[in-house]
């Protein structure tokens, strides 16, 4: 049923999180509810993230002091549209929202004069970036219908860094305490790789 090496890697990490027992998961997501989901949103799953998804859909964790999302697993099946709508819109509109407090990029050009000037113009930067889809609370990969074995992110406005260097990767350095393979990883991803920590 899954063929590719991006199929293989998805499945491969849904087995990890499925073998670790940390997570409530449901019948995976059919071919149909992908599409619903892809035309909804307005982007592609990447071809490991699709797989992970269709082996299992992770639905809810046992919660964490602190944590950003009450359940930091996107239903894509059964959640609240709006709180899945702004899941997805994460990080764009956590940046939107520090640039009308006056931060700025100087990557974009100079600051618009206005405060409405520069969020239209921090929005229209966001979206011409490359779509991100989050896989649980503040962690996402690129989306991409074909692509695979990218790094996933962790993405809190302008802090970027390197979760994993794929998702099967990320899934043992996010729920396996046991885990010490941490791998290198090379962000190809243009526009979110220059918000990386450069290497000293």
């Amino acid at each position: 049923m899954f063929t590719g090496a991006g199929a293989k890697m998805g499945v491969e990490a849904a087995q990890r999180l499925a073998a670790l027992g940390c997570c409530e998961i449901e019948d995976g997501l059919t071919d149909a509810e992908f599409a619903r989901i892809e035309r909804k949103f307005g982007f592609e799953f990447a071809e490991d993230h699709r797989a992970f998804l269709a082996v299992g859909l992770p639905v809810s964790s046992a919660p964490e002091d602190g944590a950003t999302w009450s359940n930091p697993w996107p239903d894509w099946r059964g959640g609240d549209p709006e709180a899945l709508r702004m899941h997805v819109n994460w990080e764009l509109d956590f940046l939107i929202e520090r640039v009308e407090d006056g931060e700025w990029d100087p990557r974009w050009g100079s600051r618009p004069s206005t405060r409405d000037m520069a969020s239209r113009e921090a929005r229209r930067v966001l979206l011409a970036a490359p779509k991100m889809v989050p896989v649980y609370g503040h962690r996402f990969l690129p989306a991409g219908r074909g692509s695979y074995g990218h790094p996933v992110l962790s993405m809190w406005g302008w802090d970027i860094i390197v979760y994993g260097a794929d998702l099967l990767d990320y899934i043992g350095n996010e729920f396996d305490r046991t885990y010490d393979d941490r791998q290198q990883a090379e962000v190809t991803v243009p526009f979110w790789r220059d918000y990386l920590p450069t290497q000293a």
